[in-house]
């Protein structure tokens, strides 16, 4: 039993990979063929990312 007081700890980072986990499996799910990295990169937004992160 849980103690009462709320004392559930809330990942964000660990929510988000899950969303993310969540919309890909989804996008596999309705595929007819295997997903291609291009397909899933845009599913997992890395291409987004790698647009607003500084080049080193």
């Amino acid at each position: 039993m849980a103690p009462v007081g709320g004392t559930a700890v809330q990942d964000h980072v660990a929510l988000a990979e899950i969303e993310l986990c969540g919309e890909l499996i989804i996008a596999a799910s309705a595929a007819r063929e295997r997903l291609s990295l291009e397909y899933i990169d845009e599913v997992l937004r890395v291409t987004e990312e790698r647009r607003t992160t500084p080049s080193r």
